[in-house]
């Protein structure tokens, strides 16, 4: 359909004839993008221009405006009409007769409308008075009627908006970073915002009013085309949903994906972080040359008083490294720098600029990007070790990266970069993409510097662990294999590229262990240490763990997390200083167990006891109250089946989160007669304060007696969760480690977490008739690794068969 059959087709046939015409632009399989996006304002103009002229007959002074986005020329197939009526004042009568004989067929073909009726002074009046408007007035556009009242409305308002604008760009800077912190940043979100999140296309507008300024400009190259491109996104959703919503939500991802011919929804992601980055990078050069500016004149007059009024001051120039030197606020390249002469100069500006916590100026990084000249293999050592001091460098050391990524810098000193740039996250655990949390690590490895003897392998680990993303398979294994080849290329020596690829192979190992696996067990120090090798490599791998942690986000780090790592750091370092870890004894009681214990045999039933557990602050902490690192929960019941599932579905009921669980038959002194389990868990509260310890002997009881059904409280729980429409978790796996240890049996399950799943998996393992020593449970996001260290009913672990038949029961009773 070209743009003259639309007009034809809208022409005289009223709102019927614009709707047919514009459902049939909307289906073309031929036309998308911006030429679509024309053509329905195009069309949309032709229909008002013939409403305009129907109710304007022999009425002057009146003109129809299209603001905002329609303004522009860009309507989605959802987006609103922004109209102004402009009028000299005249006839009001008549006007607002006009106004009803355009809006009311508008809404009547059920568009969203945002309409005005104004007076060139009254619209500059409320444009001074209200910033949105006066944004939307800068991208004003002749419809229909008096040309010359919209000429005159244009001219003045953008004069007013030149005028003004050492006062309201400061104004309009504060509200970007206002919105930017209710709506997080486009390019590391899961679910985007594509207009109003930081680098979305209500950014992208605000660059076009800073232009019209002319007090700055943004950096041109690419950011036309990723404008475009989230135009292109948000024309998709709104075809794909039916919906006016700039909301990219997971559950519509594949759909809007598959509009736009894209392979999948993480390609959707990339292309849409990748325009975001680019409108989040322009923003930031664009609002420090804002700043500039405006500090400039406002120290001018005052400069030129001081020196008699005719000289133009010289900006100051401080030397930062060689060809590298502060000017206004920016590093900028010296004088007598030569980027093509020198293959360092990247580097060495940017740990400058870093170590100097300021920017790199945009025209700086241009010209090294635009000279840059390859660096031999291996790196001499000067270029190793600015990377390092870059990487160490802290937090300004992120806006660094941003500048060299943004100019290709990056992947031209690292090629492997590429594939983990911009690359999604699909974890509720990650807040970052995956390059953004490479650098966030080293920023929080920087931190522990002082930790360690070689700070430079740790950086370097950092930057590189998860490199391995971009890549199939297990990224560890991968990251692996690609950090002995960069880390050679680097220049580090052999024995130190055996480091580092040994703290990417295993940057997951203390964690997982420490939160998973029974370190009491010595089988499980011994694997550990056998992997770590050295004592050194421990010392960086443990600073390595916690920086990972603390950079993926809060749901990954956690005082008892840091408690259970340090513990296994220190068993694993034993081991490697030449300890042998000896078999776990069976600890004899304490007073408080052997008292419940004793209480328990005399009641016949559970008793219970709550104790906070509490750490210390640490060493570099100031002094206060102690870091709770959950509470431990002793329960003794006289032995019988079910006591598993039974203390996991009370819990669950009661909203407590179990973070380790240990279950042993306890000896009772001489004279007591009975046996008795005792379960010593650390739990915590879900939400709120924890339940009184009367609540949960109560429950416990009735669950031992079977007058309390868990299972049909769990479910109605279960059926009131709300559920996100369309993501579908992975189903449940069951694995069983038979060289975790010697003393039992370790089956783990790895499962979508939920209330109650404890309790499940404790019914079906105490249906299979094994014994749990112990259970070791995380929860990372949405996501559940749970182990449990089983036993036959002799206290053996279990035979090869038996054991992958309990886990392929326990599989399937989770899936069904």
């Amino acid at each position: 359909m070209t743009s003259t059959d639309v007009s034809k087709d809208a022409e005289g046939s009223g709102p019927s004839g614009y709707a047919a015409a514009r459902l049939r632009l909307l289906t073309e399989e031929a036309r998308s993008g911006p030429p679509r996006r024309a053509a329905l304002a195009e069309l949309t103009d032709e229909w008002l221009t013939g409403l305009f002229a129907a109710g304007a007959e022999g009425l002057r002074g009146v003109s129809l405006v299209a603001v905002g986005g329609y303004g522009r020329g860009e309507l989605s197939p959802r987006s609103d009409l922004d109209l102004l009526l402009l009028h000299d004042g005249g006839d009001s009568k008549a006007v607002a007769a006009l106004a009803d004989r355009i809006w009311y067929p508008v809404w009547d073909l059920g568009l969203a409308l945002d309409h005005s009726v104004r007076t060139p002074a009254e619209a500059r009046r409320t444009a001074g008075e209200d910033l949105k408007v006066q944004l939307g007035l800068l991208d004003a556009r002749h419809i229909a009627g008096d040309l010359g009242l919209t000429a005159g409305l244009r001219t003045s308002v953008l004069a007013d908006w030149r005028n003004q604008a050492p006062k309201r760009l400061p104004e309009l800077q504060e509200l970007s970073a206002e919105r930017a912190e209710r709506q997080g940043e486009l390019q590391y979100l899961l679910e985007p915002d594509l207009k109003e999140a930081r680098g979305g296309l209500r950014d992208a507008t605000i660059l076009r009013a800073v232009a019209a300024s002319w007090l700055a400009d943004a950096p041109r190259e690419g950011l036309d085309g990723a404008r475009r491109r989230l135009l292109d996104v948000r024309d998709a959703l709104h075809l794909t949903t039916g919906r006016a919503t700039d909301r990219l939500s997971l559950q519509e991802q594949d759909q809007v994906a598959a509009e736009l011919g894209l392979l999948d929804a993480d390609t959707l992601l990339r292309q849409v972080y990748e325009s975001a980055r680019v409108i989040s990078y322009a923003s930031d050069v664009t609002w420090r040359e804002v700043g500039r500016v405006l500090r400039a004149r406002a120290v001018r007059p005052r400069l030129r008083a001081m020196l008699g009024g005719g000289a133009k001051p010289v900006a100051e120039r401080s030397p930062l490294a060689e060809g590298v030197v502060e000017q206004d606020g920016e590093v900028v390249l010296a004088r007598a720098a030569r980027p093509e002469r020198d293959p360092v100069l990247p580097l060495r500006a940017a740990a400058a600029a870093a170590q100097a916590g300021l920017p790199l100026s945009l025209h700086a990084v241009r010209r090294m990007a635009a000279n840059v000249r390859p660096l031999p293999t291996p790196w001499p050592a000067e270029a190793r070790e600015q990377l390092v001091t870059l990487l160490g460098s802290g937090r300004p050391t992120v806006e660094v990266w941003e500048a060299l990524e943004a100019e290709g810098l990056i992947t031209h000193f690292v090629p492997d970069w590429e594939r983990v740039r911009c690359r999604p996250q699909r974890n509720a655990v990650h807040i970052w993409t995956v390059d953004r949390h490479l650098i966030e690590t080293a920023v929080r490895a920087s931190e522990f510097t002082r930790r360690v003897h070689r700070p430079d392998l740790l950086l370097v680990a950092a930057l590189l662990h998860d490199i391995g993303k971009g890549w199939p398979g297990d990224h560890s294994v991968a990251g692996e294999i690609i950090v002995k080849d960069v880390a050679a290329r680097i220049g580090f020596d052999r024995d130190d590229v055996t480091v580092l690829s040994t703290l990417v192979r295993h940057h997951l190992l203390l964690v997982e262990t420490a939160t998973r696996r029974d370190l009491e067990d010595p089988a499980t120090v011994r694997s550990v240490a056998e992997a770590v090798g050295s004592q050194g490599t421990l010392e960086l791998l443990h600073a390595l763990t916690e920086a990972d942690a603390l950079a993926t986000g809060p749901a990954a780090w956690s005082s008892w997390r840091g408690s259970l790592v340090a513990d296994l750091v220190k068993r694993v370092g034993a081991v490697l200083a030449g300890d042998d870890p000896a078999e776990p004894e069976a600890a004899a009681p304490t007073a408080e167990q052997e008292r419940l214990a004793i209480e328990a045999i005399a009641t016949g039933s559970p008793v219970l006891a709550l104790r906070a557990q509490t750490e210390p602050p640490a060493e570099d902490q100031a002094p206060g109250d102690p870091e709770p690192l959950g509470v431990e929960l002793l329960i003794a019941v006289p032995d019988q089946p079910g006591v598993l599932p039974a203390v996991a579905g009370v819990l669950a009921m009661h909203r407590l989160t179990v973070r380790t669980a240990e279950l042993s038959a306890l000896d009772l002194p001489d004279g007591v007669e009975g046996a008795v389990l005792l379960l010593n868990w650390r739990v915590a509260a879900e939400y709120g304060s924890l339940p009184q310890a009367a609540r949960l002997r109560a429950d416990l009881v009735r669950a031992l007696d079977g007058s309390l059904d868990i299972a049909g409280r769990l479910a109605e729980r279960d059926a009131a969760y709300p559920r996100r429409r369309g993501v579908v978790a992975p189903p449940p796996r069951v694995t069983v480690h038979p060289a975790a240890s010697r003393l039992a049996t370790v089956i783990e399950v790895r499962a979508q977490d939920a209330p109650g799943l404890l309790f499940r998996i404790g019914r079906a393992l105490e249906d299979a008739s094994v014994r749990v020593r112990s259970a070791h449970v995380s929860t990372l996001g949405a996501n559940a690794v749970d182990a449990f260290y089983v036993t036959g009913p002799e206290g053996a672990p279990l035979p090869g068969e038996e054991a992958a038949a309990v886990a392929r029961k326990l599989e399937e009773t989770l899936r069904g």
